[in-house]
Protein backbone atom coordinates (compact mmCIF):
# COMPACT_ATOMS: atom_id res chain seq x y z
CA UNK A 1 0.00 0.00 0.00
CA UNK A 2 1.28 3.09 -0.85
CA UNK A 3 2.72 5.49 2.01
CA UNK A 4 0.63 8.49 2.85
CA UNK A 5 2.82 11.34 2.81
CA UNK A 6 6.40 10.47 2.62
CA UNK A 7 7.46 10.46 -0.95
CA UNK A 8 6.27 14.12 -1.63
CA UNK A 9 6.92 15.19 2.01
CA UNK A 10 10.41 13.79 1.71
CA UNK A 11 11.32 15.44 -1.59
CA UNK A 12 10.49 18.48 -0.30
CA UNK A 13 12.50 18.22 2.81
CA UNK A 14 15.58 17.22 0.68
CA UNK A 15 15.43 20.41 -0.97
CA UNK A 16 16.89 22.30 1.74
CA UNK A 17 18.17 19.38 3.27
CA UNK A 18 20.97 18.63 1.33
CA UNK A 19 22.54 21.81 1.79
CA UNK A 20 22.55 22.17 4.94
CA UNK A 21 23.80 18.52 5.51
CA UNK A 22 27.02 19.64 3.35
CA UNK A 23 27.32 22.52 5.38
CA UNK A 24 27.04 20.60 8.25
CA UNK A 25 29.95 18.45 7.24
CA UNK A 26 32.14 20.56 6.48
CA UNK A 27 32.18 22.73 9.54
CA UNK A 28 32.82 19.31 11.20
CA UNK A 29 29.66 18.35 12.70
CA UNK A 30 28.94 14.79 12.45
CA UNK A 31 25.56 12.55 12.10
CA UNK A 32 25.26 11.12 15.41
CA UNK A 33 25.67 14.62 16.77
CA UNK A 34 22.74 15.31 14.82
CA UNK A 35 20.93 12.87 16.01
CA UNK A 36 21.31 13.20 19.56
CA UNK A 37 20.68 16.77 19.36
CA UNK A 38 17.60 16.14 17.70
CA UNK A 39 16.75 14.00 20.61
CA UNK A 40 17.08 16.30 22.63
CA UNK A 41 14.76 19.18 21.09
CA UNK A 42 12.25 16.82 20.55
CA UNK A 43 11.98 16.16 25.02
CA UNK A 44 11.68 19.87 24.87
CA UNK A 45 8.91 19.93 22.39
CA UNK A 46 7.36 17.41 24.44
CA UNK A 47 7.75 18.97 27.50
CA UNK A 48 5.73 22.01 26.34
CA UNK A 49 3.27 20.34 24.66
CA UNK A 50 2.73 18.24 28.51
CA UNK A 51 1.88 22.06 29.28
CA UNK A 52 -0.54 22.80 26.96
CA UNK A 53 1.51 24.52 24.47
CA UNK A 54 0.63 22.64 21.70
CA UNK A 55 1.40 25.01 19.35
CA UNK A 56 5.24 25.52 20.05
CA UNK A 57 5.23 21.98 21.07
CA UNK A 58 4.46 21.27 17.88
CA UNK A 59 6.50 23.17 15.81
CA UNK A 60 9.53 22.41 18.11
CA UNK A 61 8.79 18.63 17.47
CA UNK A 62 8.35 19.72 14.06
CA UNK A 63 11.63 21.01 13.57
CA UNK A 64 13.82 18.14 15.27
CA UNK A 65 11.85 15.43 14.20
CA UNK A 66 13.58 16.88 10.80
CA UNK A 67 16.71 16.05 11.57
CA UNK A 68 15.72 12.19 11.12
CA UNK A 69 16.03 13.27 7.55
CA UNK A 70 18.94 15.19 8.07
CA UNK A 71 21.32 12.82 9.93
CA UNK A 72 20.39 9.84 7.10
CA UNK A 73 21.17 12.66 4.26
CA UNK A 74 24.66 13.26 5.92
CA UNK A 75 25.50 9.36 6.42
CA UNK A 76 25.11 9.12 3.14
CA UNK A 77 27.09 12.01 2.09
CA UNK A 78 29.89 10.61 4.10
CA UNK A 79 29.55 6.98 2.72
CA UNK A 80 27.40 5.58 5.11
CA UNK A 81 26.64 6.18 8.91
CA UNK A 82 28.06 2.60 10.37
CA UNK A 83 26.47 0.09 11.76
CA UNK A 84 26.55 1.89 15.53
CA UNK A 85 24.94 4.96 13.65
CA UNK A 86 22.10 3.02 12.88
CA UNK A 87 21.59 1.64 16.50
CA UNK A 88 22.08 4.86 17.84
CA UNK A 89 19.34 6.31 15.53
CA UNK A 90 16.53 3.51 15.96
CA UNK A 91 17.44 4.14 19.72
CA UNK A 92 16.82 7.61 19.44
CA UNK A 93 13.74 7.62 17.31
CA UNK A 94 12.05 4.95 20.37
CA UNK A 95 12.85 8.09 23.08
CA UNK A 96 11.49 10.68 20.63
CA UNK A 97 8.44 8.52 19.87
CA UNK A 98 8.08 8.18 23.43
CA UNK A 99 8.22 11.26 25.10
CA UNK A 100 6.28 12.64 22.02
CA UNK A 101 3.03 10.57 22.63
CA UNK A 102 3.55 10.46 26.58
CA UNK A 103 3.41 14.24 26.76
CA UNK A 104 -0.11 13.96 24.67
CA UNK A 105 -1.19 11.47 26.99
CA UNK A 106 -0.33 13.40 30.09
CA UNK A 107 -1.59 16.82 28.69
CA UNK A 108 -5.35 15.09 28.13
CA UNK A 109 -4.73 13.31 31.25
CA UNK A 110 -4.89 16.37 32.70
CA UNK A 111 -7.74 17.83 29.97
CA UNK A 112 -9.93 15.01 31.46
CA UNK A 113 -9.18 13.36 28.68
CA UNK A 114 -12.04 14.56 26.00
CA UNK A 115 -12.88 12.32 23.60
CA UNK A 116 -10.53 9.32 24.90
CA UNK A 117 -7.89 10.73 23.96
CA UNK A 118 -5.23 9.83 26.21
CA UNK A 119 -6.38 5.98 25.57
CA UNK A 120 -5.86 6.86 21.69
CA UNK A 121 -2.40 8.06 23.01
CA UNK A 122 -1.51 4.94 24.68
CA UNK A 123 -2.87 3.22 22.00
CA UNK A 124 -0.71 4.84 19.32
CA UNK A 125 2.57 4.76 21.59
CA UNK A 126 2.18 0.94 22.08
CA UNK A 127 1.78 0.11 18.61
CA UNK A 128 4.08 2.81 17.28
CA UNK A 129 6.87 0.79 19.28
CA UNK A 130 5.58 -2.49 18.10
CA UNK A 131 5.14 -1.10 14.34
CA UNK A 132 9.39 -0.50 14.48
CA UNK A 133 9.89 -3.70 16.16
CA UNK A 134 8.42 -6.00 13.42
CA UNK A 135 10.42 -3.93 10.76
CA UNK A 136 13.88 -4.34 13.05
CA UNK A 137 12.91 -8.08 13.95
CA UNK A 138 11.71 -9.25 10.56
CA UNK A 139 15.60 -7.89 8.73
CA UNK A 140 17.18 -9.61 11.46
CA UNK A 141 15.39 -12.88 10.53
CA UNK A 142 16.24 -11.70 6.49
CA UNK A 143 12.41 -11.49 6.14
CA UNK A 144 10.80 -8.18 4.24
CA UNK A 145 8.54 -6.20 6.46
CA UNK A 146 9.49 -2.39 4.69
CA UNK A 147 5.67 -1.84 4.29
CA UNK A 148 3.17 0.20 6.24
CA UNK A 149 0.61 3.01 5.76
CA UNK A 150 1.97 4.78 8.79
CA UNK A 151 5.16 4.80 9.39
CA UNK A 152 7.18 6.90 11.61
CA UNK A 153 6.56 10.03 9.28
CA UNK A 154 3.27 9.42 8.60
CA UNK A 155 2.84 8.95 12.87
CA UNK A 156 4.26 12.66 13.64
CA UNK A 157 2.42 14.64 10.66
CA UNK A 158 -0.44 13.32 12.02
CA UNK A 159 -0.18 13.91 15.29
CA UNK A 160 1.17 17.32 14.75
CA UNK A 161 -1.64 18.08 12.55
CA UNK A 162 -3.91 17.34 15.77
CA UNK A 163 -1.30 19.89 18.01
CA UNK A 164 -2.57 22.07 15.64
CA UNK A 165 -6.14 21.84 15.82
CA UNK A 166 -6.04 21.72 19.21
CA UNK A 167 -3.86 24.68 19.36
CA UNK A 168 -6.37 26.34 17.22
CA UNK A 169 -9.32 25.93 20.25
CA UNK A 170 -10.94 22.61 18.50
CA UNK A 171 -11.11 20.32 21.39
CA UNK A 172 -11.82 17.40 19.33
CA UNK A 173 -8.82 18.12 16.71
CA UNK A 174 -6.12 16.28 19.33
CA UNK A 175 -7.94 13.13 20.02
CA UNK A 176 -9.58 12.42 16.74
CA UNK A 177 -5.94 12.64 15.24
CA UNK A 178 -4.87 10.65 18.04
CA UNK A 179 -7.99 7.70 17.03
CA UNK A 180 -6.75 7.66 13.12
CA UNK A 181 -3.57 7.23 14.61
CA UNK A 182 -4.10 4.55 16.55
CA UNK A 183 -6.02 2.61 14.19
CA UNK A 184 -3.86 3.30 11.03
CA UNK A 185 -0.73 2.29 13.15
CA UNK A 186 -2.88 -1.22 14.05
CA UNK A 187 -3.52 -1.55 10.52
CA UNK A 188 0.53 -1.10 10.09
CA UNK A 189 1.53 -3.84 12.06
CA UNK A 190 -0.81 -6.39 10.54
CA UNK A 191 0.91 -5.26 6.74
CA UNK A 192 4.28 -5.72 8.27
CA UNK A 193 3.22 -9.02 9.47
CA UNK A 194 1.50 -10.03 6.36
CA UNK A 195 4.57 -9.04 3.87
CA UNK A 196 7.10 -10.80 6.27
CA UNK A 197 4.89 -13.98 6.33
CA UNK A 198 5.17 -14.11 2.67
CA UNK A 199 8.75 -13.34 2.55
CA UNK A 200 9.31 -16.25 4.32
CA UNK A 201 10.19 -19.59 2.41
CA UNK A 202 8.45 -22.21 3.84
CA UNK A 203 10.79 -25.59 4.28
CA UNK A 204 8.63 -27.48 2.24
CA UNK A 205 9.27 -25.43 -1.04
CA UNK A 206 12.78 -25.67 0.01
CA UNK A 207 14.33 -28.70 -2.95
CA UNK A 208 17.57 -30.46 -2.56
CA UNK A 209 19.49 -30.16 -5.74
CA UNK A 210 18.78 -32.78 -8.75
CA UNK A 211 20.78 -34.72 -11.04
CA UNK A 212 20.14 -32.06 -13.69
CA UNK A 213 21.39 -29.27 -10.97
CA UNK A 214 24.70 -30.49 -10.28
CA UNK A 215 27.66 -30.30 -11.81
CA UNK A 216 28.43 -33.27 -14.40
CA UNK A 217 29.71 -36.10 -12.47
CA UNK A 218 33.16 -38.20 -13.45
CA UNK A 219 33.03 -41.66 -12.83
CA UNK A 220 35.69 -43.20 -11.04
CA UNK A 221 38.67 -43.99 -12.75
CA UNK A 222 39.74 -47.94 -12.62
CA UNK A 223 43.31 -48.46 -11.94
CA UNK A 224 43.40 -51.30 -13.89
CA UNK A 225 41.58 -50.29 -16.98
CA UNK A 226 44.51 -49.72 -19.71
CA UNK A 227 42.96 -46.54 -21.32
CA UNK A 228 43.12 -45.23 -17.66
Amino acid sequence: MAKIVQVPARAVVAYGVNPTARFLLRIGVTPNAVTVAGTIGVLIGSYFGARGHLFWATWIVTACALTDVLDGTMARMRGGGGKFGALLDSSMDRIADAAVFGAVAFYLAGEDNPYGGMIAALISLAAGQVVSYVKARAQSLGLNADVGIAERLERLVIVGIGGLLGSAGLEWGLPAALWVLAALSIVTIFQRLVSASRSDLPAGARTEPTVADSPVAVPPVDPKDPAA
